[in-house]
């Protein structure tokens, strides 16, 4: 063994027990692993991908973003008024965010407030996506 492999096993030996189990947390969240896995079967086992992206998608989504995908010409005034009161925003401040369309109107809200902003602003003829 390296040098290094030794310093470490020899400080690894004057941990207390506490400092163990402090250890071994922080080595579960830093290389996301499971230590309780390791201890039954001899390995550890590395998640094959490590991204936030995949981590997410194993678990239940609860926040949702709504956006604005698209406004109807004939229709914008109506939908336009449905922003207004759906986000509380000003005219002028309402008005920029239906003629930039593609936008966000509501973020992180939930699925249920998503999917009721989501009818109301279908029903006056807007395209809308929710993610």
């Amino acid at each position: 063994m390296s040098d290094k492999i030794n310093n470490i096993i020899e400080e690894l030996k004057s941990l207390t027990l506490l400092e163990a189990a402090d250890l071994v947390k922080q080595i579960e969240d830093t290389f996301g692993v499971d230590a309780s896995v390791a201890a039954s079967s001899g390995v550890v086992m590395m998640p094959t991908d490590t991204s936030e992206a995949s981590l997410e998608s194993t678990e239940e989504k609860t926040e949702f973003d709504v956006i604005l995908e698209e406004v109807p010409a004939p229709k914008k005034i109506t939908i336009l008024k449905v922003v207004r009161s759906l986000t509380a925003l000003g005219l002028k401040e309402a008005k920029e965010l239906v003629e930039s369309a593609p936008k966000l109107i509501k973020e992180s809200t939930s699925k249920e407030d998503a999917e009721e902003i989501r009818s109301k602003l279908e029903e006056v003829g807007a395209k809308v996506s929710i993610k």
